[in-house]
């Protein structure tokens, strides 16, 4: 038994992590193959462009903000900025009783675009329960204050609303670093980007990123107050109504990083909280008579948030493995991982490979344990809806 715990902890870690993105990168491969076999030797008859320009539909980029002072205004002038006809674009950010001058600083913008919408403090859920039904646009692209989005980005989002199926389109959000041009996050979220992209080619993105994302305005429905993750449940619901959510590579937004770890981790385990909260939000994506979405549900989410619990059983079974050669060295690897990590977390490693293998392991590491930490939140119903903003460098 022992045994069959451990490969099946070993085999479902490997799935999630390793094997279904494998399986998205195969997909793709084998439905290129049978687009050039359909295609043959025939030249391309449908030209993007040849139909002539389509008008475009009208946008509202809703922004939630909480005592935003420090980057509202930089927020306004980049939406302002953006390359989209004005008299189709508007601007409304949605204040959750915000106390330090951001409600101020909106009312001095003098663009006609730019809409406030003040409340006192109740969380972003209900900010965005407000806003969106309220937009004037078609689309709702929503974004977070501090997300700097590209010039071209929302025009890049909007085009895929072209398809009558695409419900949610999300961006790609870019985060840096101002001090440390080489930081944990950036080769995890480099991956994590690289699954939202062949998640999108098969129209199924398990969830968006806050910073830059887009739906059909009539496809919002209104959410539970006690939300935590939003931009986790809201393209889930869209995906579970049987449109698609897909991905733009090429819509960008960028965004700092946080250089206080302690809230960083405070932050993964409210998400981790939240996504165990979505689970009853989108029963149709537990069900296999939802075809991919739910492969790629269970495969990308679920397993993951179940990854701590993996790790334990993998190295708790492999105690009762001992008398043979090879599960000695199945420990010993566990082991110099975990070593690996505590290494990264005291920083005694200065550079080179062993530095960045550390750091990785650090950072895999203390994400399981926010998964822990919000576990243990959202069965103690103790995770706030209402959140506060993650300081800057």
């Amino acid at each position: 038994m022992s045994e069959v715990f451990f490969w099946c902890a070993v085999l479902l870690l490997a799935h999630t992590y390793f094997l279904y993105p494998l399986s998205l990168f195969l997909l793709e491969g084998a439905a290129q193959v049978l687009k050039n076999a359909r295609d043959g030797r025939r030249a391309e008859t449908v030209n993007p462009g040849s139909g002539g320009q389509r008008a475009l539909p009208s946008v509202s980029l809703v922004v939630a903000a909480y005592n935003e002072a420090s980057c509202i205004q930089q927020k306004l002038e980049n939406s302002l900025a953006l390359a989209y006809p004005a008299e189709r674009f508007e601007v409304l950010i949605g204040s959750d009783g915000s106390s330090d001058g951001t409600d101020e600083i909106v009312r001095a913008c003098s663009d006609a675009r730019v809409r406030l919408s003040p409340a006192p403090r109740a969380g972003k859920t209900t900010v965005l329960n407000r806003c969106i039904p309220m937009a004037q646009g078609d689309i709702v692209v929503l974004s977070d204050a501090n997300t700097m989005i590209e010039p071209e980005a929302i025009e890049r989002l909007v085009r895929h609303f072209e398809d009558p199926e695409v419900g949610a389109v999300c961006g790609k959000l870019r985060l840096y670093n101002p001090t440390k041009q080489d930081y944990e996050e950036s080769a995890y979220w480099s991956y994590e980007s690289l699954i939202k992209m062949y998640e999108g080619r098969r129209g199924a993105v398990v969830g968006a990123n806050g910073g830059l994302y887009a739906i059909r305005r009539s496809l919002f429905t209104l959410l539970p107050p006690s939300t935590i993750v939003d931009d986790f449940v809201i393209p889930l619901r869209i995906l579970d109504q049987g449109y698609k959510v897909v991905y733009e590579e090429h819509a960008v937004a960028h965004e700092e990083t946080t250089e206080d770890y302690g809230k960083e981790f405070g932050r993964r385990a409210r998400i981790a909280a939240g996504n165990f909260q979505s689970i009853r939000m989108v029963p149709g994506l537990l069900l296999p008579t939802a075809g991919f979405p739910a492969f790629a549900f269970w495969s990308h989410k679920l397993l993951r948030w179940c990854a701590p619990a993996l790790m334990g059983m993998a190295l708790v079974a492999n105690l009762f493995l001992l008398d043979r050669l090879f599960y000695q060295f199945t420990l010993f690897s566990q082991v110099l991982f975990y070593a690996l990590a505590y290494l990264g977390k005291t920083g005694v490693l200065k550079r080179g490979t062993a530095k960045k293998a550390a750091s990785v392991a650090y950072y895999f590491v203390t994400m399981n344990l926010a998964i822990v930490v919000g576990f243990w939140r959202f069965l103690r119903n103790s995770q706030r809806a209402a959140w506060d903003r993650t300081a800057r460098a």
